[in-house]
């Protein structure tokens, strides 16, 4: 089975949030780690929120983060929300099939099998256990380590207040 590039970023958007960990997120900063289009991003990015994986922050300081814990999502939910079809062959779809075996057939079998050991081994992987050291996934993403310096206001010389 083939995964699309669609659920192939998402993952990734995944793992660059938790690798930023309780910081914000901004599309632009992940499309240029994986140079990726913001608008592909942005189209995935709804699908990963109504799932309940990120959450959105609006406003000038807003962004991106994680929902809920990486460790509490798994491969197999993402690829579910984000793949439109598990369609191993043509008897997989609904529909009408012209093959007069498609009820009893031992490679639909075969496939629906393989389909499910696929989706079983994407459940014991979390996007926690992709990112494994986060320090070295956060300096080959170009994470910075150093927080943001933020304006500090200086008291006025006492010269100055008399």
């Amino acid at each position: 089975m083939r995964l699309t590039r669609q659920t192939n970023y998402a993952i990734r958007m995944l793992m660059y949030c938790a690798a930023k960990g309780d910081g914000l997120s901004r599309v632009g900063e992940i499309a240029t780690a994986y140079s990726v289009s913001e608008l592909f991003l942005f189209k995935i990015l709804q699908p990963l929120v109504e799932a309940g994986f990120i959450e959105t922050l609006r406003g000038r300081n807003g962004g991106i983060r994680l929902a809920k814990p990486a460790s509490e999502i798994t491969l197999r939910a993402v690829v579910v929300v984000t793949e439109e079809s598990f369609s191993l062959a043509e008897c997989f779809e609904t529909g009408v099939v012209d093959c007069p075996l498609v009820d009893s057939c031992a490679l639909n079998s075969a496939l629906r099998d393989a389909l499910n050991a696929f989706l079983s081994s994407l459940e014991k992987q979390t996007i926690e256990t992709l990112i494994g050291d986060r320090g070295a996934i956060r300096h080959r993403l170009g994470i910075s380590d150093v927080a943001p310096t933020q304006v500090t206001r200086r008291a006025a010389p006492a010269a100055l207040t008399n």
